[in-house]
């Protein structure tokens, strides 16, 4: 399967305090704003996404057709045959994406430990 960029989305108290954390680990603003409540901050490869008040919990997140600078790549996985495959393996799915549409849409699985996967297609 090709899941596309990855990058890990924590939930956090307070976006300015978060921000200026990760700076001083080296991480840069690369997409959203604070006014959106989200940050989504890269050191090299490396993807963190900060949401504030958007989701409880942190999630690992994959984005189908991205690579990591969040160009759309030439051939990848959509997120609805992702989801089939998921589907077929027996996975037990928490949001599903509408298998009747094309383009972006989400799905949302839990691993077998409890933790939240985002597989969620921007193209």
């Amino acid at each position: 399967m090709k899941l596309g960029a990855f990058s890990v989305s924590l939930s956090v108290k307070d976006l300015k305090v978060s921000r200026v954390f990760y700076e001083n680990l080296g991480f840069a603003v690369f997409a959203g704003g604070m006014e959106q409540n989200y940050l989504i901050m890269k050191n090299e490869q490396t993807l963190i996404g900060l949401f504030q008040g958007m989701f409880e919990g942190n999630l690992l997140t994959f984005n189908p057709g991205w690579n990591q600078e969040a160009t759309p790549l030439e051939s990848f996985d959509d997120v609805r045959a992702i989801q089939q495959k998921l589907k077929e393996s027996g996975a037990d799915l928490i949001q599903e994406a509408d298998d009747k549409t094309q383009g972006p849409a989400s799905m949302m699985v839990m691993d077998p430990d409890g933790n939240m996967i985002l597989v969620d297609q921007h193209v």
